[in-house]
């Protein structure tokens, strides 16, 4: 129950510009990748002799929208608080001094 709020805050935008570029995204990802991830699901379900080629591709697109819709929202609050950027500054500096 308490990591709920914790997923909520990366899956949710904060602002309509996010919120605009999570969407766009996820349409681009949805159109891209839809397809070979609506035969890949289909594979692992093995149902793609019970469902035709829409709702295969709807299926894919639905999918990949939603990883590339939260995965976006993960990787913009990481670098908002900076944990990348000051973890490859600390192994650069790790490196530096192990020379």
């Amino acid at each position: 129950m308490a990591r709920s709020p914790v997923s909520l805050h990366y899956i949710l935008p904060h602002g309509r510009r996010e919120a605009a570029s999570r969407f766009a995204v996820g349409v681009v990802c949805g159109l891209v990748f839809g397809g070979t991830a609506g035969l890949k699901i289909a594979a692992e379900l093995g149902v793609e002799s019970a469902i035709g080629p829409t709702e295969m591709m709807l299926m894919g697109s639905a999918a990949a929208s939603l990883c590339a819709w939260w995965a976006l929202g993960f990787v913009m609050r990481a670098f908002e608080q900076n944990r990348f950027v000051r973890m490859l500054r600390n192994r650069s500096e790790e490196n530096a001094d192990g020379r």
